[in-house]
């Protein structure tokens, strides 16, 4: 059973907020909840595992027990792997507020295969199918289901996801490919998620040697994928997670200098909130976050 020394300080702030727009809370890795003005409550790719050390070791703290969650009404992975979709973080979390699961294919055959349904008692109902293309609705957010670009990932996804004017996108563990232009000329992207990390040596399934490995977008692929997407906020993620591929995302400032997108670049550490927001009126600079408008 997945155990977190955080206790509920976190999972009672998501609970008892009540956002005038769209809230999001960094659950580092990949993972965020979102909140609405209405209260609906939706979580991107929650990962409370602990890797599976020497291979994959864990940087950061499981921020709660998806036991502790009692309000949630959907679940969106982007791909099958264990840091995106997950039984022992997602079944108790769809078990205890009966929230679905949105997963593209070979998601939802890992679903079946580790038998979601009788290990946490479950039903078929509680599992949608997504391909790119498809629009959802749950509560006040409309979900729209893109394309994503992650060769290590069998049929990846990526979300837009929008309440009232503000605007969210989740690309996933994406690198850049034209697709996302595309995606950058169909939404008016207020602040866009992407995975970044550096290129280091993870121990291999097999032989458990040091290979040398890159999971993740660099610091140029990011500012590439981000000037793709037009996005006026970038917020990196996945830098903080696995020992051997964490990255600085500050560094990201002398990447992106050059570029008129993103226009800000948003850090924020496993625990933290950000508003979305539709317009950059100035400049200012606070904490770790710069917002500049053009």
């Amino acid at each position: 059973m997945i155990q977190s020394d955080w206790g509920r300080w976190l999972v009672d702030e998501i609970e008892q907020a009540s956002p005038t727009g769209l809230k999001i809370w960094y659950l580092g890795c990949n993972g965020f909840i979102l909140k609405a003005s209405d209260g609906t409550t939706i979580a991107i790719d929650p990962y409370l595992g602990l890797g599976d050390p020497p291979r994959t070791v864990r940087m950061i703290p499981v921020p709660f027990n998806p036991t502790d969650i009692t309000t949630l009404d959907t679940i969106l992975t982007t791909h099958e792997h264990t840091d995106h979709t997950h039984g022992p973080t997602q079944g108790p979390m769809m078990n205890q507020t009966d929230a679905h699961l949105f997963a593209p294919p070979a998601s939802m055959s890992k679903t079946v295969s580790q038998e979601w349904i009788n290990e946490y008692d479950l039903s078929e109902t509680d599992f949608i199918e997504v391909d790119a293309g498809q629009q959802h609705s749950v509560g006040s957010f409309d979900i729209c289901v893109e394309s994503a670009h992650d060769p290590d990932a069998i049929d990846p996804v990526s979300y837009v996801i929008s309440h009232g004017d503000s605007t969210f996108f989740h690309a996933g563990d994406s690198k850049p490919s034209p697709e996302f232009t595309t995606i950058g000329n169909r939404y008016d992207i207020d602040l866009g998620a992407i995975a970044f990390g550096s290129i280091g040596y993870i121990r291999d399934k097999e032989t458990c040697e040091p290979q040398r490995t890159k999971w993740y977008a660099t610091g140029d692929e990011l500012i590439e994928l981000a000037e793709s997407l037009q996005l006026d906020r970038v917020l990196p993620t996945h830098w903080d997670m696995w020992k051997g591929v964490t990255a600085d995302p500050h560094a990201l400032h002398s990447n992106a200098r050059s570029y008129r997108y993103p226009k800000a670049i948003e850090i924020v550490e496993i625990g933290d909130s950000v508003t979305v927001w539709t317009t950059l009126l100035d400049c200012t600079v606070f904490e770790d976050r710069s917002f500049c408008s053009w």
